[in-house]
């Protein structure tokens, strides 16, 4: 007989790419390595175009980001993207998903800390700031992303009650118009407000919004 020749029985099957014999347990094992390699590579092309639409979302206004130009920041084709995403809507869920965790990690602040958690929101400010803007004015055009800034909001809120937890009423009205007065003092047109409009260096937005929140606080003492 010409060439390599294995008799395979019930349990053993022939890999035509090494030409030897496999027992069901290799066969099943390099399907689940085949399968492992796989899902790891849709992860990683998903983890590549959000890092691509991030970026993008962050740099452009939000109707300039187009599915073609998240596929070709990526690398990807636009069908790909789709598969992914299924629309700029599911993209901007991804998205926002992705700075919403980025967000969490940048604000950590120590309860009751005033200076150090206006710095870390200010920090945070300092990279997302601008798109933020931008995405809130755009907003009324995009119900998709109306939709995202709202849960954005909530977050954003839920910061606070945590951050000041010691200093919120309890009264549920009080609460809430505690809550109220804190974002008003916090939220990012004000930060926009001082840096962009007014001109303000970092420090000294960080001192009026630190400022803003300590009356706030007093207010509530008394």
């Amino acid at each position: 007989m010409v060439g390599h020749s294995c008799r395979c029985t019930a349990e053993i099957s022939l890999d035509r790419h090494s030409n030897q014999c496999l027992s069901d347990g290799q066969m099943k094992t390099t399907r689940a390595y085949t399968q492992s390699d796989r899902a790891d590579s849709t992860v990683a092309t998903r983890d590549r175009i959000l890092a691509a639409a991030t970026k993008l979302f962050l740099e452009k206004a939000f109707e300039d980001v187009t599915l073609a130009a998240i596929a070709k920041a990526s690398g990807v084709s636009h069908q790909t993207v789709l598969n992914h995403f299924e629309s700029k809507a599911g993209v901007v869920v991804g998205v926002t998903e992705v700075l919403a965790a980025e967000t969490f990690d940048a604000r950590a602040a120590r309860p009751g800390d005033l200076e150090g958690a206006i710095t870390a929101l200010v920090g945070n400010y300092e990279q997302i700031g601008d798109a933020n803007v931008r995405w809130a004015m755009a907003a009324d055009r995009f119900p998709d992303l109306n939709a995202q800034l709202d849960v954005a909001r909530a977050g954003h809120r839920t910061w606070l009650a945590t951050v000041f937890a010691d200093s919120i009423p309890t009264n549920p009205k009080r609460r809430e118009q505690f809550l109220d007065a804190l974002h008003a003092a916090t939220d990012v047109y004000v930060w926009k407000l001082l840096r962009r409009d007014l001109g303000r260096n970092r420090a000294d937005t960080e001192k009026t919004m630190a400022g803003l929140v300590a009356g706030i606080l007093t207010g509530n003492s008394t």
